[in-house]
């Protein structure tokens, strides 16, 4: 059942965010428009006239955490793509946070060769190919983008945790607040057996990752040996549910991720095993995976323009 589940799941994705592949724009137009970019006909394609810094964008109408793009060169005149950056972010603006939303340069590529670009999971709403410089014509012979939808799971959920000290509520890790002020962002139980923090998602959902931060101040290594269990069970208040990861140790104030590999369930638990442990959470991060989204675009081999 819970490959059926699984399998469904997977499906589901793909075809709710078939309808959702996007709006095409560029910076101007000679002859091919933005939107022959996203017919699937090779015999079509886009071109901008020459220019500053043309750029083609993508609306992806959601922000998607992005795995890879793929870019393929015209099959002539490839030289003219070197130097284009691929961006990915959520401002339509190239000139907004160049810094932070750049995903690669395309330093190089062989006329008609295709080469894959990995995003490592940037979040955004557009994807951007800009080609910065004067007198420049930007024209792409095929696009993939390749991720699934983003956000944090967590922030819905409901939280408990096996006790408190006073005021480090068990919410206060999923507050968005990755706590700088310990006590006022961070939750955290008292020193007992086995101390257990649960999240419950509402939903069965299937995890692609869980992202912890922990504390800052004196007693980091308090999350040595702590386990992340993701199932549907409240066995044992969860705590009996397969096991995503062991978290060995994490740096002060630092947030580290474990790959959760497509594990279901509607709780995450996190648990440090033995006696006389405190579990402290600053912030606790849930997100979704599946491939949800990929388009293709083409431009057609025809003569120069």
């Amino acid at each position: 059942i819970s490959n059926l589940r699984r399998f469904l799941y997977m499906i589901l994705q793909l075809f709710r965010n078939a309808a959702l592949w996007g709006k095409s724009s560029q910076s101007s137009t000679s002859g091919y428009g933005p939107e022959l970019a996203l017919d699937g006909l090779s015999n079509t394609y886009t071109h901008t006239t020459i220019e500053t810094n043309p750029w083609w964008r993508m609306d992806l109408l959601k922000v998607y955490r992005v795995n890879r793009v793929t870019i393929t060169n015209r099959p002539y005149l490839g030289y003219r793509i070197y130097g284009a950056e691929i961006r990915i972010g959520n401002f339509p603006d190239i000139n907004n946070d160049l810094s932070v939303c750049r995903c690669a340069v395309i330093s190089t590529l062989a006329d008609g060769a295709t080469a894959t670009f990995s995003c490592g999971g940037m979040e955004g709403r557009y994807m951007i190919v800009h080609l910065p410089g004067y007198q420049k014509i930007l024209s792409l012979s095929e696009v993939g983008v390749y991720g699934y939808l983003a956000g944090n799971l967590a922030v819905d959920g409901a939280t408990t945790q096996s006790s408190t000290i006073t005021g480090w509520f068990a919410e206060k890790a999923i507050d968005s607040n990755r706590g700088l002020q310990q006590n006022t962002a961070c939750s955290s139980t008292l020193s007992e057996t086995n101390p257990w923090w649960r999240l419950d998602l509402r939903d069965v959902y299937t995890i692609s990752e869980v992202v912890i931060t922990n504390r800052n101040d004196c007693c980091a290594e308090q999350i040595n040996g702590a386990e992340i269990r993701i199932g549907n069970s409240l066995e044992i208040n969860g705590n009996n549910n397969p096991i995503c990861a062991v978290i060995p140790a994490i740096p002060a104030g630092e947030s580290y991720s474990y790959s959760c590999a497509g594990m279901e369930g509607r709780y995450v638990n996190l648990i440090i095993p033995g006696d006389m442990k405190t579990l402290t959470l600053c912030e606790v991060e849930v997100y979704e995976g599946g491939l949800t989204m990929s388009h293709v675009f083409y431009q057609q081999n025809s003569e120069e323009h």
